[in-house]
């Protein structure tokens, strides 16, 4: 039998196996514009969304409208274009899976080379919410103090053409500047991205760039604008060519882009909306007063974790992360690290088991389903990531050994070649400066830790300097295998 292409005129030919929507997908009306719609927000907020539109038909005007600010992002709008904007989201847990084709995106727009479109759509009064999933770096944030950059060349470009503005947080101030001078309130930004305290960080980058422009427009932002904290959690890795055979092979379905992830989800949000919001809690969102807590405990124990797993597996030869959490001292080392180093620097979190929650994140990492590659997130995730759980470890007087161990393998793949000579490519936070700088040091992790715009104060701290001197010279001169036996056998871990 032919596969069937995912279009709507199909949706009631989809072979068996594939949940299709509990809507019709034809009346779904853009209410959000979501900036950066690649596989992370398809497996996760429009997949709530979508929900949703199941449950209640008043929820099909909160339809997303993507946008893509970056070239790379034409790819998504090419491949949904043909397809009427469905998608197959497949969810994994082991060797079991379930696929079902997602209604809720309203279209896609590329602004990769102009933005006026995107803000033309944004006008729309209908528009009541602004997300983005644009990764840490899509911030144009100074990394060290976390505020906005700017001599960040996008920011500059945008202060320089405000009309037409490149970066997410430009594209935000100047439709929130449009929405004012049309005499209408704001919309709520959205951010959905692995960073502490996000809409904090989201709100003062915007305030920041709006002052830089007028003074008004930051104070009706400041007292009219929303910026929830939100923590969002899935593992999902990129689409790959294999996803697309699968896919047809399977459940003989030929979609252009599909999303695989992990069965795993959750979203916690502050619910502070300026316009309205879709009732996600339907969909088994949760909404708290305060998300600095579950946000924390994700991005210290599950980001910071994944990182320092990631950073020692690629020294070590692994390129999936369920390959290298088979290898009993990286999962005995991923445990001991959450156990002993970051989950005891962290508060308490409101219903939430926080030993029960480590057990669940070793089982997710080893997961052989979801195919994740160490390099997706040596790639994706900030150093920030290692560096938050560090610094809150020192604050309590604590010793940072294993963390440490794990910024040094961080470290020596800024060098750009592994033990056996073979390139690897740099990180979203590798710059000229910092590569040199790992270069020139060798053993001694003064030249990189002095990079203040990325680690602070971190130079001054002899309880990091110290075991961080150590593991680099014991994987220069040992190698990254001997040198996580011996911390094993020093720390006590090895299995798990």
């Amino acid at each position: 039998m032919p596969s069937l292409d995912l279009r709507r005129p199909h949706l009631d030919r989809l072979p068996p196996g594939l949940r299709r929507p509990g809507h019709d997908p034809a009346q779904v009306r853009p209410g959000i514009v979501h900036l950066g719609p690649g596989a992370f927000h398809r497996a996760h907020m429009a997949r709530y969304t979508h929900e949703v539109m199941a449950r209640d038909p008043g929820a099909l005007g909160w339809g997303i409208l993507g946008a893509g600010l970056l070239p790379g992002d034409r790819l998504v709008r090419d491949s949904l274009l043909p397809q009427d904007w469905l998608y197959t989201l497949v969810e994994r847990d082991g060797a079991q899976e379930s696929a079902a084709v997602i209604g809720s995106l309203a279209g896609i727009i590329d602004a990769s080379g102009s933005s006026e479109a995107l803000l033309a759509r944004i006008d729309d009064p209908a528009i009541r919410i602004v997300s983005l999933t644009v990764s840490p770096a899509g911030y144009c944030l100074n990394l060290a103090t976390r505020e906005l950059d700017p001599a960040h060349g996008l920011i500059r470009a945008d202060l320089a053409a405000p009309g037409a503005p490149r970066s997410a947080i430009g594209v935000i101030v100047e439709a929130l500047r449009r929405r004012r001078a049309a005499g209408l309130g704001p919309f709520t930004a959205l951010s959905c991205d692995n960073i502490q305290d996000n809409g904090a960080v989201l709100r003062r980058a915007v305030l920041a760039l709006a002052a830089l422009r007028d003074d008004g427009l930051a104070a009706w932002i400041e007292a009219e604008g929303a910026f929830p904290n939100t923590m969002v959690d899935r593992i999902t890795p990129a689409t790959r060519p294999d996803h697309l055979a699968h896919l047809e092979r399977a459940y003989g379905l030929r979609d252009r882009w599909p999303v695989f992830a992990e069965s795993f989800t959750q979203w916690v949000i502050e619910d502070r909306f300026a316009a309205g919001r879709p009732a996600w809690e339907e969909a088994g969102a949760q909404f708290v007063p305060d998300v600095a807590p579950y946000e924390m405990m994700k991005l210290r124990l599950l980001n910071g974790s994944h990182l320092a797993i990631a950073a020692i597996g690629r020294m070590l030869g692994h390129v999936f992360v369920h390959d290298a959490m088979a290898d009993p001292r990286l999962r005995g080392y991923m445990a001991a690290l959450m156990e002993r180093e970051i989950a005891p620097a962290l508060p308490p979190v409101p219903g939430i088991d926080i030993a029960a929650y480590q057990r669940t994140l070793v089982a997710r990492f080893a997961n052989p389903a979801i195919g994740d590659t160490v390099e997706r997130i040596n790639q994706a995730a900030p150093i920030n990531l290692l560096l938050m759980p560090i610094e809150a470890r020192l604050a309590m007087g604590g010793g940072v050994e294993l963390l440490a161990l794990a910024l040094a393998a961080w470290i020596r793949r800024l060098r750009g070649v592994d033990e056996g000579g073979a390139p690897i490519e740099p990180g979203p936070d590798v710059t000229p400066e910092l590569r040199d700088a790992a270069r020139m040091a060798g053993s001694d992790p003064l030249p990189v830790l002095r990079i203040a715009s990325l680690f602070g104060r971190l130079a001054e701290e002899e309880a990091l300097v110290a075991p961080l001197r150590r593991w680099l010279a014991s994987l220069d001169r040992a190698g990254t295998s001997a040198t996580l036996d011996r911390a094993a056998a020093e720390h006590g871990f090895g299995g798990g």
